[in-house]
């Protein structure tokens, strides 16, 4: 019986030790740290303390408490600084090596004029993709709106002009600005980045477009909006109906 409760009690306790040995161990390591790290880096932190307050027993805890985060707080800082700058100074290496390297600097710099060009910050100035005949009428090509044109343009033409940005295939980094009137324009529902890979993929990239948005063709076709002003008119003139005898 007496054994048997010995062993309860043992059992107990030697869990007990085991639930609070991380706890000790952490308490100990961090008392250390504080004392030693703290301790010697006190007085340079807290030079401005008088030295009645800094050597008063019951606060030196206090002091050292804080003189050892001020220190992991610099170790931290260092950390992230120095990770900045090696990774910025060995960017800049490789960036250089690529740019003496005949063959592959062609191929870089058109890929980094791609990437720079429709970077997320750069994206920003195309609101939507649209449809234009260009270059001639029945041709049609993908563009990018950027905004309404402003200014001389929309007074000289007393026309709602859209400013269109039609990139260059496969080389969207160069292209032509086109001020189309409103009713030249279709905008499409394809996303900016899907537009960009079309273009960029030479039409090898088309997006999906749902069912829903192939049953809207008809209504497109007949928008006297979405045509040329010619087309437009002619859809919405009302003698191409049948007429009563």
């Amino acid at each position: 019986m007496h054994s048997r409760v010995l062993k309860s009690i043992r059992t107990a306790f030697l869990s007990g030790v085991i639930l609070l040995a991380p706890l000790g161990v952490t308490l100990l390591v961090f008392g250390w740290l504080v004392e030693r790290v703290g301790g010697n880096f006190r007085d340079y932190f807290f030079f401005f303390v008088p030295v009645h307050l800094l050597e008063q027993s019951n606060l030196q805890i206090l002091w050292n408490f804080l003189a050892t985060l001020i220190v992991l707080v610099l170790v931290t800082l260092l950390g992230y600084l120095s990770k900045y700058v090696l990774a910025k100074s060995l960017w800049s290496l490789g960036e250089s090596i690529l740019r003496n390297v005949p063959v592959i600097n062609a191929v870089y710099n058109t890929v980094k004029q791609i990437v720079d060009t429709f970077s997320t910050q750069n994206r920003a100035i195309f609101s939507k993709v649209v449809l234009i005949q260009f270059p001639r009428p029945g041709a049609y090509a993908l563009g990018f709106l950027t905004n309404r044109a402003k200014g001389e343009p929309q007074g000289r033409t007393k026309e709602e002009l859209w400013n269109v940005f039609v990139p260059t295939t496969p080389n969207p980094t160069s292209g032509f600005l086109i001020l189309l009137p409103r009713r030249e324009i279709t905008e499409l529902d394809m996303t900016i980045t899907d537009g960009m890979k079309a273009i960029i993929s030479g039409g090898a990239v088309v997006p999906a477009w749902d069912e829903q948005a192939q049953a809207e063709i008809p209504r497109l076709a007949t928008n006297p909006q979405s045509l040329p002003a010619e087309a437009g008119a002619a859809a919405a003139s009302p003698g191409d109906g049948p007429r009563s005898s």
